[in-house]
């Protein structure tokens, strides 16, 4: 099976038609460990896929997370990046690059998070921020 045929399924298999831009976007967003912007996402398809529109991208974007192939998280700043792994983890922050990192749900223990006093909590997650110990400026 080809690298195409096998997005193409994938996208299939969530209902949705895999034209030739979709399985662009999701060749890039969905086989990254990064959380890219749209913006960055647009950038990089547009490498291998120049004629892809902003609109095309956001609306595929909008469409894979409405599918359950990415989620969506905002850090400071409003800044919505896409995350293609949509299992429960965490975030840590590099203060130095900016890089945001996953954090396996089990490396913390939180308690209490979905008894807060006063609120009715749907889901969470810690973000965290720092920096990398390996960080020769830090």
């Amino acid at each position: 099976m080809t690298d195409h045929q096998g997005i193409s399924d994938l996208l299939q298999e969530r209902g949705i038609q895999p034209s030739a831009q979709r399985v662009a976007i999701a060749r890039h967003v969905l086989r990254t460990d990064g959380h890219p912007t749209a913006d960055e996402v647009l950038a990089q398809v547009r490498r291998s896929f120049p004629m892809v529109s902003r609109a095309t991208v956001y609306n595929t974007l909008k469409l894979f997370v409405a599918k359950g192939l990415l989620r969506t998280c905002q850090f400071e700043g409003g800044v919505t990046v896409y995350d293609a792994n949509v299992g429960r983890h965490h975030h840590f922050i590099d203060a130095a690059t900016g890089e945001i990192h996953d954090v396996p749900w089990e490396a913390l223990d939180v308690r209490g998070a979905e008894e807060l006093a006063g609120f009715q909590v749907d889901s969470w997650m810690v973000v965290m921020r720092g920096r990398r110990r390996d960080d020769p400026g830090a």
